[in-house]
């Protein structure tokens, strides 16, 4: 059937084709070939249960968890553009963003607060996945790889706090990095430690013994590259394990 309306000539055209190989679907089969077509489609189940997509099954969490992300991505980027990560600037950077750039203050904000509301969201959608059973048997492998979500998401905003480079960001990075040096076999001052004091988890975070420009660069590097190119790839991996189980438990 030919397709209707004053744009019908663009979807019968050979882009429109390539890119959309798929019309609306009618029925069931049409539906599964649209989804598996689609990359973005294809991350979720053809059918989910009607149970398992209510408010109070899921309350949005793993949404409002990406969702976060995706703000403090494209705000981080645009705080790049006005940041240097050395000692004699950053802290300077910071106060030109706030009191000079148009909207500097706003968009800072607006990054700190979505870290912080993201490792809260975060944290309460392991806790919903735990209390609701989701983490049994064929999920325990997706609970695994949310689980490391979690743990980039506390160190994502561990690293965020050295940027700024006043007091607080000193002083909060010495005392994280020396709970670091106390760890179990990756520290040196804790039990059934194998390494040194040179090469132990506090060094490799600082890049030394103190927190220096050695240390704002690695956090720096681990803040803005490192983790943000992860991330994605575990959240892309959780999202197609989500898919594969069936979407969403519906009973729990």
């Amino acid at each position: 059937m030919r397709s209707k309306g004053p744009l019908a000539w663009i979807r019968r055209t050979r882009f429109w084709t390539s890119v959309f190989r798929t019309g609306i679907p009618k029925d069931a089969r049409e539906q599964h070939a649209v989804v598996l077509s689609n990359v973005f489609l294809h991350l979720h189940p053809t059918r989910v249960p009607q149970a398992s997509i209510r408010f109070i099954r899921t309350f949005c969490l793993g949404g409002i968890s990406l969702l976060l992300f995706c703000v403090l991505l494209v705000t981080g980027v645009l705080l790049m553009i006005y940041y240097r990560p050395t000692p004699g600037l950053a802290y300077t950077d910071i106060q030109e963003l706030e009191a000079v750039v148009p909207f500097g203050q706003l968009l800072r904000n607006l990054h700190r607060w979505s870290g912080h509301a993201m490792v809260l969201a975060v944290i309460a959608h392991m806790a919903r996945v735990f209390y609701a059973g989701a983490y049994r048997p064929p999920r325990e492998f997706n609970w695994v790889i949310g689980v490391f979500l979690l743990v980039l998401t506390l160190f994502l905003s561990f690293t965020g706090y050295l940027l700024p480079w006043d007091q607080l960001a000193y002083w909060a990075v010495t005392v994280g990095t020396n709970m670091a040096a106390s760890a179990p076999f990756i520290g040196h001052l804790g039990p059934f430690s194998v390494v040194d004091a040179g090469g132990d988890a506090r060094a490799i975070l600082l890049g030394g013994e103190v927190v220096g420009a050695d240390a704002l660069i690695r956090f720096y590097v681990l803040h803005c590259v490192v983790i943000p190119v992860v991330m994605p790839l575990l959240m892309a991996i959780h999202f197609y394990r989500v898919r594969k189980d069936g979407g969403v438990l519906a009973r729990y």
